[in-house]
Order: C-alpha cells, then sequence, then structure tokens
C-alpha cells in the first residue's frame, strides 16, 4: 500500500503530464468501444429493420438480392411473381398472415412500394414496433397514398397534396411520368428509423391502374390512357407482386413452408429466412468493420506509446528520486514494481474515463444519430469482446511499464547522487 501510495502521489506531482497522457488513452479506449457500440447497434439496426417475418418471398433468384430489394430498398426485383402464385400461399393452412410488395417505380429517387392493409397492421420492426400514423388514414382509394416520414420531411410534402410517380427509379424526375395518374397524399407515416421511412405507399390496385395502359413496358401514347377518374377498384385486377413477406403458424411449419415453397412447380420461387439472410449480408460487409477495429487498435497504440514516452522522458527527472528510495533501502523489485504501478493507474485511468466519454457521448446523441442516420446506439452493459478491450489496454499498459522499471533498476545508486556538470 505505501508503494501505491507513492506511486499516486509521484503522479499528482506530475499534473499535467498525467492528466494529458490518461486523456489521451481515454480517447483511444473511446474510439475503441465507440467502434464496438456501432457494431453491435448496426447489428441490431440491420436485424431489427424487420420483425416477427418468418419468411421472404419472392421470384427464384439469390437470397441478398431479394432481401435487399424488398426490406432495404436496394436494387431491383429479377422477375415478378404471379398473384394467383401469392394467393396460393396466403391461403395456405399454415400460414398466419401475409404482406404482399409491388416495387419498380420512384418519387424523387424514394421507392414507391405497393402493398395492402396487412402492411399497417402487421408489418414489425424492433420486435413488436408497429407501423403508426401520425396524419391522416392508410391509403384505401386506388391514387392515395402514404409517405415515409423522411420523404415527407425531405419533400415537405403535406395531406393532400399531388404526388406524380415515376416510371422505374430515378433520382429526380424521370423521362416516364405517370403524369395522366396523379396521386392524393392521404397519410404520413411515423418515424421508425428504418427503410420504411424512405417509401411511399400505394394500394397493390393503385400500382395496377398506374399500368394499366402500358404495353411491353410502353406508356400509351398521348389521348389514348383511360381517364383516372373513371377508374374502379373492381375494375382493376393485380396480375403480378414483387414479393411476400410471410409469417407461419409455427416454427416447424416454417420450416416445411420454405422447403415447400422452393419447390414449388407453379413457378420458379425463392424463400429465404431473414435472419439468416441478414447474417449472411453482415458478413458481406464485415470488412468495413475490420478495418474501424485495425484503425482503432493503431490509435490505442500511439496512445500507451504516448504513456511510455511520458514515464521514460521523465525517468531524467526522477534519477536523484529513484537513488533516495534506493538509497532508503527500497530494494531493485520495489522501485520496478513502483513504476508499474504507475503505469497501472494510468492505464486504470485511462481506461475507465475513455468508457465513461463513450457511454456520455452516446446517451446525449443516441437520439440524434436515430433521427439523422436510423442507427441505434444501445446503452447497454460492455459486450464481452468490450470487456476484452478494457482488458488488453490494461494488460498491456502494465507490461509498458516494465520498459522504464527495467531502466530504473539498472541506474546505479553514485548515478543519481552524482553531481553534474
Amino acid at each position: 500500500m505505501l508503494l501505491l501510495s507513492l506511486a499516486w502521489q509521484s503522479l499528482k506531482n506530475r499534473r499535467l503530464t498525467t492528466s494529458l497522457t490518461v486523456f489521451s488513452i481515454a480517447l483511444s479506449v473511446a474510439l475503441l468501444l465507440g467502434v464496438e457500440l456501432v457494431r453491435v447497434g448496426a447489428r441490431d439496426s440491420f436485424a431489427n429493420t424487420i420483425s416477427q417475418t418468418d419468411l421472404i418471398v419472392g421470384a427464384r433468384g439469390g437470397s441478398l438480392q431479394l432481401l435487399l430489394y424488398s426490406v432495404f430498398r436496394i436494387g431491383s426485383a429479377s422477375n415478378n411473381i404471379s398473384y394467383s402464385t401469392y394467393e396460393t400461399f396466403r391461403k395456405h393452412p399454415a400460414v398466419e398472415w401475409t404482406i404482399p410488395y409491388s416495387l419498380g417505380d420512384s418519387h424523387r429517387g424514394f421507392r414507391v412500394v405497393g402493398t395492402n392493409e396487412d402492411f399497417y397492421a402487421r408489418y414489425r420492426y424492433r420486435r413488436d414496433r408497429r407501423i403508426e400514423v401520425v396524419a391522416g388514414k392508410a391509403p384505401t382509394g386506388i391514387f392515395e397514398i402514404a409517405l415515409g416520414s423522411e420523404v415527407a420531411r425531405s419533400l415537405g410534402y403535406k395531406l393532400g397534396d399531388a404526388v406524380v410517380i415515376t416510371h422505374g427509379v430515378s433520382e429526380h424526375r424521370g423521362i416516364l411520368d405517370h403524369d395522366d395518374k396523379p396521386f392524393r397524399v392521404a397519410a404520413i407515416l411515423g418515424r421508425t428509423a428504418t427503410p420504411v421511412d424512405r417509401s411511399l405507399y400505394v394500394t397493390l390496385y393503385g400500382m395496377e391502374a398506374m399500368h394499366l395502359d402500358w404495353g411491353a413496358g410502353a406508356p400509351p401514347m398521348p389521348g389514348e390512357e383511360t381517364p383516372a377518374a373513371k377508374l374502379k377498384i373492381e375494375d382493376l385486377k393485380v396480375h403480378e407482386i414483387s414479393a411476400f413477406l410471410l409469417r407461419s403458424k409455427s416454427r416447424i411449419d416454417t420450416l416445411r413452408l420454405q422447403r415447400e415453397i422452393n419447390t414449388f412447380a407453379g413457378e420458379p420461387l425463392t424463400a429465404i429466412l431473414p435472419g439468416v439472410a441478414l447474417t449472411e449480408l453482415w458478413r458481406t460487409l464485415s470488412y468495413a468493420e475490420d478495418a474501424l477495429a485495425v484503425v482503432s487498435f493503431f490509435v490505442l497504440a500511439v496512445g500507451l506509446l504516448g504513456m511510455l514516452v511520458s514515464i521514460y522522458t521523465s525517468l531524467n527527472e526522477r534519477r536523484r528520486e529513484m537513488a533516495i528510495l534506493r538509497a532508503i533501502g527500497a530494494g531493485p523489485q520495489k522501485i520496478v514494481f513502483l513504476l508499474v504501478a504507475e503505469s497501472a493507474i494510468l492505464s486504470v485511468a485511462g481506461a475507465g474515463l475513455g468508457a465513461a466519454m463513450i457511454y456520455s457521448f452516446c446517451a446525449v446523441a443516441q437520439p440524434v444519430v436515430e433521427d439523422k442516420f436510423g442507427l441505434y446506439l444501445p446503452i447497454q452493459a460492455p459486450t464481452p469482446l468490450a470487456w476484452t478491450y478494457l482488458g488488453v489496454v490494461v494488460g498491456a499498459g502494465i507490461l509498458i511499464g516494465f520498459v522504464p522499471a527495467i531502466r530504473a533498476y539498472r541506474n546505479a545508486l553514485a548515478d543519481g547522487l552524482g553531481v553534474r556538470l
């Protein structure tokens, strides 16, 4: 205890150097733990984008492609599936509910999704949160449209405004617009911090109405369009959709349904488990995560080297102090212990301050980051990997302390007491 007290008093006597060293280590630890928090938050955000959905079904193709266009609105479907096939599985005795999606159009860079009332009633994210309509009511008419919160905010739309849909995906006003069939904003959805916020939602009948007079991907000639005022729901028939979400009545039914869908004789289909596909997606993105971790470790190494330089260079100023300690009976082991204890104190203080800094930052920045970037930063107990990082920092700091300690050990008593001219 006496040596620990001496180590503490020695650090207090060098307040400025000690503070800078601790702060340097704290910044390194904060960055390292911050990367871990972002990693966990990104995984949770990805995983919680869609919840309580057992299968995602689309045309035959890759699982990642199906996941990206159906959940994250990235890319396009390689093919559509017939509505009759969708009806077959919607009425399947093992299916609890389904949510159909029809994709392919956009509005000023935001994707337009055709769906039905099940989307507003059944879709879940972050385990059990549901879609909320904060203004108006969910679309039921042919030319009614609901806006995600980010769409409404970015474009400044309000209830009743007219929206012209662009054929295909375009960042701005497209070459082929459905000018003859504008939609009216009927609802604005609440913030979810998921891709739902960056999409517009129409009914499946609205999606069919837009393309009613189109043939072979080309619009009708001027004057040949069917007037929007004459269209009624009973006159429209849904022919195709891009994909659908499915929840089964039991876990066993999920695996049976997946096998049945993948081997469906009516048309080639792919059914994927969202959790498995998300894991595969995250694995492809793990290179960025590893790169951030490597950068963080380099920053940490710089912080620890700064501590080494600080203690090592201070030995020149403390030669007489070391010699006096040895003269009054402190053996070499105690001198080594003293300097290693100083390194340990600096490391523990830096690790503790760094953890406090990053968790305090997360507590303040969590709502802002979630609102601006859709990334949820979890405020929870450190993960096992985070504890490992902290242990490595403290352990490395203690090991580094042996370098100046060995030098002090080798200094002769006469070298410390001798007068230098």
